[in-house]
């Protein structure tokens, strides 16, 4: 009992989603002995879903395995490869028969928004009905820290992602792939392309909902654009509430074309929508490219700065920062004592 204790201490002893996968993965280890355990997750867009890996640890693994956040989607398998999983999605463990006489115990990993993947562990034999009901109840642990952890970086009126985890997550998404870029490089190795678009979206004369309709309306306006946001993005696009009207997207695109179109399709979904008592509002987006050793403070300045090119060029459209440069003809410096365009 004192084992699983430690455990447990261990397991939610971190505020890093990626560290504690890790973290239950290797406990389990520790505690079961299997051949292998491994926590896979749900992603993609509807009838496009995928299986990435969080975390798997075989039994002499030094090191967790894991789907870098930078894979291709299309290189995932599909969900209907694993029927066991599949399965286990429906929120039931499920035993199967695996390869090398081996065992698969399937378990649902839950959130408040529902099943969003599974746990698997590969044994030599089935698992005893009390080793069966310690991995249900370490998922269940795991389910509220991962709960209490959605609460504290999540927004409370739109549900995205809050301001206090954007530099963490600025770091983790664009240092890693970028320095397995400059590896690669160096060995001559293939690697897939990839760059990094951090975008600001303001929204144009919100003010003036304020002001004409009151601030619920005005909150019910930021509620409905963030539910326009998550249907204009791409499932692995990072999407952030800054405060006020301000939001902020991270997002993996092969150029800036590609980029813009996806931004555009946010700022034609706006235009396009009828928000109640409102009518229509209109979104300002800047965007840039992350460059290596790139700072979150640095990145976020720019794109702030293709938003002021925007409203100055009208409002509710996108610019990027190399628009900005090529309208000034130079590099353009940070901004001091702008005039409120908002």
């Amino acid at each position: 009992m004192s084992e699983l204790i430690d455990h447990l201490a261990e397991l939610t002893g971190f505020r890093d989603r990626d560290v504690l996968d890790v973290t239950l993965v290797g406990s389990l280890r520790e505690i079961l002995h299997p051949r292998s355990v491994a926590i896979y997750r749900v992603t993609g867009d509807p009838g496009e879903e995928r299986w990435t890996t969080r975390a798997r640890l075989g039994a002499s693994d030094a090191v967790a395995a894991a789907d870098p956040a930078w894979a291709d989607p299309q290189t995932l398998p599909r969900l209907a490869l694993f029927p066991s999983r599949v399965r286990a999605l429906a929120g039931e463990a499920v035993v199967a028969s695996g390869a090398n006489e081996s065992t698969h115990s399937t378990f649902p990993v839950e959130s408040d928004k529902g099943v969003v993947g599974v746990l698997e562990i590969e044994t030599d034999a089935p698992l005893p009905d009390e080793s069966a009901r310690l991995v249900t109840s370490v998922l269940r642990i795991y389910r509220n820290f991962q709960c209490l952890l959605d609460y504290s970086e999540r927004d409370t009126l739109t549900g995205l992602l809050n301001r206090k985890t954007f530099d963490d997550s600025f770091l983790k998404l664009t240092g890693a792939p970028l320095a397995a870029r400059a590896t690669a490089a160096a060995t001559d190795e293939a690697v897939p392309p990839l760059l990094h678009w951090l975008s600001v979206i303001d929204i144009d004369h919100f003010k003036r909902v304020n002001d004409n309709h009151g601030h619920l309306i005005g909150d019910e306006v930021l509620l409905l654009l963030s539910r326009l946001m998550n249907s204009s993005f791409r499932f692995h696009d990072r999407l952030y509430r800054f405060g006020g009207e301000e939001f902020v997207v991270l997002m993996r695109c092969p150029d800036e074309e590609d980029a813009r179109q996806v931004l555009e399709r946010m700022r034609a979904n706006t235009a396009a929508y009828r928000f109640p008592q409102v009518g229509t509002i209109t979104v300002s987006i800047g965007f840039t490219q992350v460059v290596q050793g790139d700072s979150p403070s640095a990145a976020f300045e720019r794109a702030d700065r293709a938003v002021y090119l925007a409203k100055e060029q009208g409002r509710n459209c996108v610019r990027s920062h190399a628009d900005l440069v090529a309208s000034r003809g130079r590099e353009d410096a940070p901004r001091t004592g702008d005039v409120e365009l908002f």
